[in-house]
């Protein structure tokens, strides 16, 4: 049985670090794993601090064809919909989330990553995410609300037995920056209509009231009326004079984030996300998250 990465699931680390890294002249996908993987076991055992890793999805298809999520691809195409907005694609080769209780621990544990690969990858952007008040985003909304609970959560994140890929998981990671003063400028009213909630005790506005252009409406994607779930993991970043949301999204497939992606520029419809207007995406790109069997093969044991 494939499981997947556990730190996926570890909602109680409040300092989180993110880095994307490419490799460096000829060196391979499987030399970074193995360097990243005997870099982080240690820290994954003590403390309380969680990694988890993903790949370039061309990359860990080319490694492990058959561990591979059928519908991963690369993010190689910038998403551009209505009024010219665009949703950039900035793929990386590797990406790192570390976890933990507080910043030394989740510092150290990045330094000693970093070291591992020296000469085999570059960390290429890093930004520390922290958890605002009550879940909210930076927005002053509640984040991740329609995340299923936890014990639920792989069945959304997680490619089911019997598929190629079985246990495996594809990120979304994107980098968000608010434009704060135009949003807090905006009457109460104006910034649930926005998002499709209310603001004070996180409800959802009825369909027959909500607008057509809300996050809620735009952001959720159906087939054959069943919702396309995903497991958010978003954090907030950045300092008060620049700052915004790191989107961290796990699913079975990639189809239903890539599809999110479309509706929320308004692709095909015309109809584009109201929160756009006020959130700039600077980075897009996907991963394949291995499996913790996947990533153990690589762990070199000392005697």
């Amino acid at each position: 049985m494939h499981s997947p990465q556990p730190g996926i699931f570890a909602l109680s680390n409040p300092d989180n670090d993110f880095l994307e890294l490419d490799l460096v002249g000829d060196a391979t996908l499987d030399a970074a794993i193995r360097a990243l993987v005997n870099a982080a076991e240690p820290w994954s055992t003590r403390g309380g601090v969680t990694v988890v890793l993903g790949a370039r999805p061309s990359l860990w298809r080319a490694l492990a064809p058959d561990r591979t999520p059928q519908d991963a691809a690369d993010f190689d195409e910038p998403v551009v919909g209505l009024d010219g907005f665009t949703m950039p694609a900035t793929q990386r080769d590797l990406w790192v989330w570390i976890a933990g209780p507080d910043r030394p621990s989740v510092f150290d544990a990045a330094m000693a990553l970093r070291a591992a690969v020296e000469g085999v990858a570059e960390v290429k952007t890093e930004r520390v995410g922290w958890h605002y008040k009550e879940s909210r985003d930076l927005t002053g909304f509640v984040d991740g609300t329609e995340n299923p609970p936890v014990l639920r959560a792989a069945d959304v994140v997680t490619v089911p037995s019997g598929e190629p890929g079985s246990g495996t998981s594809v990120l979304l990671y994107q980098i968000w920056e608010h434009d704060i003063e135009a949003w807090t400028s905006l009457p109460v009213k104006a910034q649930e209509d926005a998002i499709g909630r209310t603001k004070a005790d996180d409800v959802e506005m009825d369909d027959a009231v909500k607008p057509p252009t809300a996050h809620i409406a735009r952001s959720k994607v159906h087939v054959d009326g069943e919702e396309q779930k995903i497991f958010r993991r978003n954090t907030a970043y950045g300092e008060s004079g620049r700052h915004g949301t790191l989107f961290v999204g796990f699913s079975r497939d990639q189809f239903r984030q890539a599809e999110m992606l479309r509706r929320m520029a308004g692709v095909g419809d015309g109809v584009r996300d109201q929160l756009t207007r006020f959130t700039t995406p600077l980075t897009g790109a996907f991963y394949v998250v291995p499996t913790a069997s996947d990533l153990a093969a690589y762990v070199v044991d000392e005697d």
